[in-house]
């Protein structure tokens, strides 16, 4: 049984390193009619993360 799994690990090296190029990005938001801080939560691609914060 550990064989199979060793073989599954190395058919999802791939899959692995294309993961480390997404990022969990956490922005702050201020409610227009409370005032209260709500947070943004949203997995982003390493290239969009300046976009996702600018909006």
């Amino acid at each position: 049984m550990a064989k199979a799994a060793k073989t599954a690990i190395k058919k999802d090296q791939k899959a692995a390193a294309d993961a480390k190029n997404w990022t969990k990005v956490i922005k702050t938001v201020r409610s227009p009619k409370s005032g209260a801080y709500t947070f943004k939560e949203s997995i982003v691609h390493k290239d969009n993360i300046k976009e996702f914060l600018a909006k």
